[in-house]
Protein backbone atom coordinates (compact mmCIF):
# COMPACT_ATOMS: atom_id res chain seq x y z
CA UNK A 1 0.00 0.00 0.00
CA UNK A 2 1.35 3.26 -1.16
CA UNK A 3 0.43 5.57 1.57
CA UNK A 4 1.67 8.70 -0.02
CA UNK A 5 -0.52 7.49 -3.37
CA UNK A 6 -3.21 7.75 -0.96
CA UNK A 7 -2.82 11.13 0.46
CA UNK A 8 -2.15 12.56 -3.09
CA UNK A 9 -5.01 10.94 -4.53
CA UNK A 10 -7.81 12.15 -1.55
CA UNK A 11 -6.08 15.91 -1.67
CA UNK A 12 -7.09 15.70 -5.67
CA UNK A 13 -10.80 14.15 -4.68
CA UNK A 14 -11.49 16.33 -1.92
CA UNK A 15 -10.47 19.28 -4.43
CA UNK A 16 -13.91 18.83 -5.84
CA UNK A 17 -15.23 20.21 -2.34
CA UNK A 18 -19.43 19.54 -1.56
CA UNK A 19 -19.82 17.41 -5.14
CA UNK A 20 -17.81 14.16 -3.58
CA UNK A 21 -19.85 13.36 -0.80
CA UNK A 22 -23.25 14.20 -3.15
CA UNK A 23 -22.07 11.87 -5.87
CA UNK A 24 -20.85 8.78 -3.05
CA UNK A 25 -24.37 9.20 -1.19
CA UNK A 26 -26.65 9.05 -4.68
CA UNK A 27 -24.47 6.33 -5.41
CA UNK A 28 -24.87 4.51 -2.73
CA UNK A 29 -28.89 5.23 -2.28
CA UNK A 30 -28.88 3.97 -5.91
CA UNK A 31 -27.07 0.77 -5.67
CA UNK A 32 -27.94 -0.16 -2.06
CA UNK A 33 -31.33 1.16 -1.65
CA UNK A 34 -31.95 -0.89 1.62
CA UNK A 35 -29.29 1.17 3.61
CA UNK A 36 -31.01 4.77 2.54
CA UNK A 37 -33.27 4.28 6.17
CA UNK A 38 -29.71 4.47 8.05
CA UNK A 39 -29.18 7.78 7.29
CA UNK A 40 -31.54 11.22 8.53
CA UNK A 41 -34.29 12.34 5.95
CA UNK A 42 -31.92 15.82 5.66
CA UNK A 43 -28.38 14.73 4.60
CA UNK A 44 -26.91 18.28 4.20
CA UNK A 45 -24.87 17.40 8.16
CA UNK A 46 -24.36 13.76 6.80
CA UNK A 47 -22.27 15.34 3.82
CA UNK A 48 -19.82 17.33 6.18
CA UNK A 49 -19.35 13.93 8.19
CA UNK A 50 -18.34 11.74 5.67
CA UNK A 51 -15.38 13.99 4.10
CA UNK A 52 -14.17 14.92 7.59
CA UNK A 53 -14.11 11.24 8.62
CA UNK A 54 -12.87 10.24 5.46
CA UNK A 55 -9.90 13.27 5.61
CA UNK A 56 -9.15 12.27 9.15
CA UNK A 57 -8.45 8.42 8.03
CA UNK A 58 -6.53 9.47 5.55
CA UNK A 59 -4.23 11.69 7.12
CA UNK A 60 -3.52 9.05 9.92
CA UNK A 61 -3.03 6.31 7.68
CA UNK A 62 0.45 5.93 8.39
CA UNK A 63 0.14 6.80 12.16
CA UNK A 64 -1.62 3.30 13.22
CA UNK A 65 -1.42 4.10 16.70
CA UNK A 66 -3.91 7.30 16.30
CA UNK A 67 -5.51 5.93 13.75
CA UNK A 68 -6.63 2.51 15.07
CA UNK A 69 -8.20 4.12 18.23
CA UNK A 70 -10.32 6.30 15.97
CA UNK A 71 -11.67 3.45 13.45
CA UNK A 72 -12.78 1.52 16.95
CA UNK A 73 -14.69 4.13 18.39
CA UNK A 74 -16.83 4.84 14.72
CA UNK A 75 -17.42 0.94 14.81
CA UNK A 76 -18.93 1.04 18.31
CA UNK A 77 -20.18 4.37 17.58
CA UNK A 78 -22.16 2.90 14.38
CA UNK A 79 -23.85 0.57 15.81
CA UNK A 80 -26.84 3.00 16.97
CA UNK A 81 -27.59 3.32 13.23
CA UNK A 82 -27.96 0.09 13.26
CA UNK A 83 -25.34 -0.53 10.52
CA UNK A 84 -23.96 -4.21 10.33
CA UNK A 85 -21.54 -5.92 8.93
CA UNK A 86 -23.32 -6.73 5.74
CA UNK A 87 -23.22 -2.87 5.19
CA UNK A 88 -19.33 -2.09 4.79
CA UNK A 89 -19.04 -3.85 1.19
CA UNK A 90 -22.19 -1.76 -0.31
CA UNK A 91 -20.37 1.84 1.00
CA UNK A 92 -17.00 0.33 0.13
CA UNK A 93 -18.63 -0.29 -3.14
CA UNK A 94 -19.72 2.92 -3.86
CA UNK A 95 -16.47 4.60 -2.44
CA UNK A 96 -14.14 3.64 -4.60
CA UNK A 97 -16.72 4.59 -7.53
CA UNK A 98 -16.57 7.75 -5.98
CA UNK A 99 -13.16 7.91 -6.63
CA UNK A 100 -12.41 6.53 -9.83
CA UNK A 101 -15.35 9.47 -11.32
CA UNK A 102 -13.45 12.09 -9.78
CA UNK A 103 -9.93 10.91 -10.58
CA UNK A 104 -10.77 9.69 -13.98
CA UNK A 105 -7.75 8.96 -16.32
CA UNK A 106 -5.28 8.97 -12.51
CA UNK A 107 -7.82 5.98 -11.38
CA UNK A 108 -5.10 3.11 -12.05
CA UNK A 109 -5.20 -0.21 -10.82
CA UNK A 110 -2.51 0.08 -8.84
CA UNK A 111 -4.25 2.73 -7.06
CA UNK A 112 -7.50 1.35 -6.78
CA UNK A 113 -5.53 -2.00 -5.45
CA UNK A 114 -4.16 0.79 -2.42
CA UNK A 115 -7.85 2.11 -1.82
CA UNK A 116 -8.85 -1.67 -1.51
CA UNK A 117 -6.47 -2.55 0.52
CA UNK A 118 -7.08 0.38 2.92
CA UNK A 119 -10.69 -0.02 3.22
CA UNK A 120 -10.72 -3.67 3.80
CA UNK A 121 -8.55 -2.46 7.00
CA UNK A 122 -10.86 0.17 7.71
CA UNK A 123 -13.90 -1.99 7.47
CA UNK A 124 -12.47 -4.78 9.66
CA UNK A 125 -11.58 -2.88 12.44
CA UNK A 126 -14.42 -1.10 12.55
CA UNK A 127 -16.41 -4.47 12.39
CA UNK A 128 -14.36 -6.00 15.25
CA UNK A 129 -15.00 -3.06 17.45
CA UNK A 130 -18.59 -3.28 17.02
CA UNK A 131 -18.70 -7.27 17.61
CA UNK A 132 -16.60 -6.74 20.75
CA UNK A 133 -19.05 -4.12 21.79
CA UNK A 134 -22.38 -5.79 21.41
CA UNK A 135 -20.71 -8.45 23.58
CA UNK A 136 -20.78 -5.77 26.45
CA UNK A 137 -23.22 -3.15 25.83
CA UNK A 138 -26.67 -2.49 23.49
CA UNK A 139 -26.16 -0.37 20.64
CA UNK A 140 -27.93 2.48 22.17
CA UNK A 141 -30.98 2.67 25.59
CA UNK A 142 -34.36 3.64 25.09
CA UNK A 143 -35.23 6.11 27.79
CA UNK A 144 -37.78 8.37 28.81
CA UNK A 145 -38.05 12.21 29.78
CA UNK A 146 -39.33 12.47 32.88
CA UNK A 147 -39.13 16.10 33.82
CA UNK A 148 -38.29 19.06 30.79
CA UNK A 149 -37.66 22.59 32.43
CA UNK A 150 -37.82 25.83 29.69
CA UNK A 151 -35.23 27.51 31.86
CA UNK A 152 -34.80 30.65 28.88
CA UNK A 153 -36.64 30.71 25.25
CA UNK A 154 -33.28 29.15 23.89
CA UNK A 155 -32.70 26.80 26.95
CA UNK A 156 -34.35 23.85 28.63
CA UNK A 157 -33.03 21.39 31.59
CA UNK A 158 -34.47 17.79 30.82
CA UNK A 159 -34.29 14.81 33.35
CA UNK A 160 -33.90 11.41 31.37
CA UNK A 161 -34.36 8.28 32.35
CA UNK A 162 -33.01 5.38 30.70
CA UNK A 163 -34.81 2.12 30.41
CA UNK A 164 -31.39 -0.12 30.99
CA UNK A 165 -28.89 0.83 33.55
CA UNK A 166 -26.28 3.11 31.56
CA UNK A 167 -23.01 3.87 33.29
CA UNK A 168 -20.98 6.55 32.76
CA UNK A 169 -18.13 8.68 34.00
CA UNK A 170 -19.03 11.92 35.24
CA UNK A 171 -17.30 14.61 32.38
CA UNK A 172 -18.26 12.10 29.36
CA UNK A 173 -20.90 12.49 26.50
CA UNK A 174 -23.46 10.90 25.31
CA UNK A 175 -25.09 10.80 21.89
CA UNK A 176 -29.08 11.76 22.06
CA UNK A 177 -31.97 11.46 19.50
CA UNK A 178 -35.28 11.68 19.13
CA UNK A 179 -37.34 10.31 17.15
CA UNK A 180 -39.23 13.62 16.05
CA UNK A 181 -35.67 13.76 14.11
CA UNK A 182 -34.87 9.93 13.60
CA UNK A 183 -31.04 8.99 12.67
CA UNK A 184 -29.65 12.73 13.76
CA UNK A 185 -27.86 11.96 16.80
CA UNK A 186 -26.50 14.60 18.78
CA UNK A 187 -23.63 14.75 21.84
CA UNK A 188 -24.67 16.02 25.20
CA UNK A 189 -22.72 15.65 28.05
CA UNK A 190 -24.65 14.64 31.70
CA UNK A 191 -25.14 17.00 33.96
CA UNK A 192 -25.06 15.15 37.17
CA UNK A 193 -22.40 12.21 38.54
CA UNK A 194 -24.43 8.85 38.36
CA UNK A 195 -27.14 8.26 40.18
CA UNK A 196 -28.97 5.49 42.51
CA UNK A 197 -32.00 5.97 40.22
CA UNK A 198 -30.20 5.85 36.71
CA UNK A 199 -31.83 9.70 36.20
CA UNK A 200 -29.72 11.84 33.90
CA UNK A 201 -29.91 15.51 33.36
CA UNK A 202 -29.15 17.33 30.15
CA UNK A 203 -28.75 21.40 29.77
CA UNK A 204 -29.61 21.98 26.61
CA UNK A 205 -29.31 25.19 23.70
CA UNK A 206 -30.45 26.08 20.69
CA UNK A 207 -28.13 26.14 18.08
CA UNK A 208 -28.60 28.16 15.27
CA UNK A 209 -29.80 25.75 12.37
CA UNK A 210 -29.93 22.70 14.71
CA UNK A 211 -32.96 20.41 14.17
CA UNK A 212 -31.97 18.43 17.22
CA UNK A 213 -30.93 20.88 20.47
CA UNK A 214 -34.36 23.23 18.69
CA UNK A 215 -36.21 19.62 19.01
CA UNK A 216 -35.23 19.01 22.79
CA UNK A 217 -35.37 22.48 23.49
CA UNK A 218 -38.87 23.68 22.03
CA UNK A 219 -40.53 19.97 20.88
CA UNK A 220 -40.40 17.28 23.89
CA UNK A 221 -42.58 17.29 26.60
CA UNK A 222 -42.16 14.76 30.10
CA UNK A 223 -43.20 11.38 28.72
CA UNK A 224 -41.52 11.43 25.32
CA UNK A 225 -39.22 8.94 24.07
CA UNK A 226 -35.28 9.57 23.36
CA UNK A 227 -32.70 7.23 22.66
CA UNK A 228 -29.26 7.35 24.27
CA UNK A 229 -25.63 6.48 22.67
CA UNK A 230 -22.98 4.40 24.35
CA UNK A 231 -20.43 7.37 26.80
CA UNK A 232 -17.59 8.60 25.22
CA UNK A 233 -14.84 11.21 25.72
CA UNK A 234 -12.26 11.26 28.71
CA UNK A 235 -10.73 14.18 28.55
CA UNK A 236 -12.98 16.27 30.84
CA UNK A 237 -12.95 13.31 33.30
CA UNK A 238 -11.41 14.03 36.81
CA UNK A 239 -7.79 12.32 36.95
CA UNK A 240 -5.40 12.53 40.07
CA UNK A 241 -6.35 14.39 43.11
CA UNK A 242 -5.18 18.36 41.94
CA UNK A 243 -7.90 21.10 42.82
CA UNK A 244 -9.83 22.06 39.94
CA UNK A 245 -10.46 25.18 38.48
CA UNK A 246 -13.89 24.92 35.79
CA UNK A 247 -14.28 27.78 33.23
CA UNK A 248 -17.67 27.14 31.53
CA UNK A 249 -19.24 29.14 28.28
CA UNK A 250 -22.65 28.67 28.26
CA UNK A 251 -24.66 25.16 28.69
CA UNK A 252 -20.86 24.24 28.72
CA UNK A 253 -21.38 24.61 32.50
CA UNK A 254 -23.50 20.91 31.98
CA UNK A 255 -20.30 18.90 32.54
CA UNK A 256 -18.44 20.78 35.52
CA UNK A 257 -21.99 20.23 37.76
CA UNK A 258 -21.05 16.44 36.78
CA UNK A 259 -17.52 16.64 38.09
CA UNK A 260 -18.93 18.69 41.51
CA UNK A 261 -21.53 16.47 41.68
CA UNK A 262 -18.50 13.49 41.84
CA UNK A 263 -16.39 15.95 43.71
CA UNK A 264 -19.15 15.72 46.75
CA UNK A 265 -19.47 12.19 46.80
CA UNK A 266 -15.07 11.64 46.62
CA UNK A 267 -15.08 13.43 49.67
CA UNK A 268 -11.47 13.85 49.42
CA UNK A 269 -11.07 17.53 50.11
CA UNK A 270 -9.92 18.67 46.67
CA UNK A 271 -11.04 22.60 46.15
CA UNK A 272 -12.99 23.51 42.93
CA UNK A 273 -13.29 27.00 41.31
CA UNK A 274 -15.81 27.34 39.00
CA UNK A 275 -16.10 30.28 36.32
CA UNK A 276 -19.20 30.45 34.68
CA UNK A 277 -19.80 33.18 31.96
CA UNK A 278 -22.94 34.23 29.97
CA UNK A 279 -23.59 37.76 28.11
CA UNK A 280 -25.89 39.37 30.62
CA UNK A 281 -27.05 38.11 34.27
CA UNK A 282 -30.54 36.89 32.64
CA UNK A 283 -28.71 34.34 30.20
CA UNK A 284 -27.16 32.98 33.62
CA UNK A 285 -30.18 29.79 33.53
CA UNK A 286 -28.67 27.88 36.60
CA UNK A 287 -27.35 30.11 38.91
CA UNK A 288 -29.76 29.94 41.79
CA UNK A 289 -28.42 26.30 41.93
CA UNK A 290 -24.89 26.98 41.61
CA UNK A 291 -25.17 29.14 44.50
CA UNK A 292 -27.21 26.82 46.83
CA UNK A 293 -23.89 24.60 45.82
CA UNK A 294 -21.60 26.53 46.81
CA UNK A 295 -23.37 27.38 50.09
CA UNK A 296 -23.90 23.55 50.75
CA UNK A 297 -19.86 22.95 49.99
CA UNK A 298 -16.87 24.93 51.74
CA UNK A 299 -15.01 23.46 48.84
CA UNK A 300 -16.60 25.11 46.25
CA UNK A 301 -16.05 28.62 45.14
CA UNK A 302 -18.39 29.52 42.33
CA UNK A 303 -17.81 32.91 40.39
CA UNK A 304 -20.39 33.95 37.81
CA UNK A 305 -19.45 36.53 35.18
CA UNK A 306 -21.39 38.24 32.56
CA UNK A 307 -18.98 40.11 29.30
CA UNK A 308 -22.02 42.39 28.19
CA UNK A 309 -22.75 43.79 31.31
CA UNK A 310 -21.43 45.64 33.93
CA UNK A 311 -20.34 43.98 37.32
CA UNK A 312 -23.25 43.48 40.35
CA UNK A 313 -24.49 41.26 42.87
CA UNK A 314 -21.90 39.30 43.40
CA UNK A 315 -21.22 38.54 39.64
CA UNK A 316 -18.10 39.74 37.92
CA UNK A 317 -17.51 41.32 35.10
CA UNK A 318 -15.63 40.11 31.90
CA UNK A 319 -15.00 36.56 29.95
CA UNK A 320 -14.81 33.96 32.50
CA UNK A 321 -11.04 33.10 31.30
CA UNK A 322 -10.64 36.48 31.99
CA UNK A 323 -11.72 36.83 35.53
CA UNK A 324 -10.18 33.34 36.09
CA UNK A 325 -7.08 34.53 35.20
CA UNK A 326 -7.91 37.00 37.11
CA UNK A 327 -8.15 34.75 40.23
CA UNK A 328 -4.87 32.74 39.51
CA UNK A 329 -2.72 31.74 38.48
CA UNK A 330 -3.63 28.24 38.47
CA UNK A 331 -0.11 26.88 37.92
CA UNK A 332 -0.74 23.64 40.58
CA UNK A 333 -4.29 23.41 39.00
CA UNK A 334 -6.11 21.29 36.39
CA UNK A 335 -8.08 23.75 34.70
CA UNK A 336 -11.28 22.28 32.17
CA UNK A 337 -12.72 24.43 29.78
CA UNK A 338 -16.15 23.67 28.24
CA UNK A 339 -18.31 25.97 25.97
CA UNK A 340 -19.12 26.67 22.14
CA UNK A 341 -16.32 25.93 19.63
CA UNK A 342 -15.24 29.60 19.67
CA UNK A 343 -15.43 30.25 23.56
CA UNK A 344 -12.88 26.73 23.61
CA UNK A 345 -10.36 28.37 21.14
CA UNK A 346 -10.34 31.60 22.72
CA UNK A 347 -10.23 30.30 26.03
CA UNK A 348 -7.69 28.00 25.56
CA UNK A 349 -5.40 30.93 23.73
CA UNK A 350 -5.78 33.60 26.78
CA UNK A 351 -4.33 30.44 28.73
CA UNK A 352 -1.53 29.77 26.60
CA UNK A 353 -0.72 33.50 26.83
CA UNK A 354 -0.36 33.53 30.95
CA UNK A 355 1.88 30.54 30.37
CA UNK A 356 -0.56 27.65 31.64
CA UNK A 357 1.50 24.15 31.47
CA UNK A 358 -0.73 22.73 28.48
CA UNK A 359 -0.41 19.43 30.32
CA UNK A 360 -3.11 20.86 33.05
CA UNK A 361 -5.19 22.18 30.69
CA UNK A 362 -8.25 19.51 30.05
CA UNK A 363 -10.77 20.27 26.80
CA UNK A 364 -12.64 17.43 25.04
CA UNK A 365 -11.34 16.56 21.44
CA UNK A 366 -14.21 15.61 19.64
CA UNK A 367 -13.74 14.91 16.10
CA UNK A 368 -15.26 15.75 13.04
CA UNK A 369 -18.01 13.39 13.54
CA UNK A 370 -18.76 14.12 16.81
CA UNK A 371 -20.53 17.64 18.24
CA UNK A 372 -19.34 18.98 20.88
CA UNK A 373 -20.52 17.28 24.34
CA UNK A 374 -23.40 19.93 26.32
CA UNK A 375 -23.47 22.69 23.45
CA UNK A 376 -24.93 21.06 20.33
Amino acid sequence: MDVTRLKQSWQQVASYGDEVPLFFYSTLFLTHPEVRSLFPISMALQRDRLVGALGRIVSDVDRVDELVPFLQHLGRDHRKFAVLAEHYPAVGQALLHTLAHFLGPRWTPDLARDWTDAYGLVAQVMSEAADTAAKETPPWWDATIVSHDRRAPDIAVMTVEPHQQLDYRPGQSLAVETPLRPNLWRYYTPANAPRRNGTIDFHVRVVDGGPVSTTLVQGVRAGDALRLGAPVGERLTLTGRRDVVLIAGGTGLAPFRALIDQVAQEGLGRRVHLFAGAPTLRAHYDLRALRALADAHPWLRVVPCVSREAARDGVEGGDAVDVALRHGPWSTEDVHVCGSPAMVEGTLRRLAEHGLPPSHVRVEEFTSTEPTGGIS
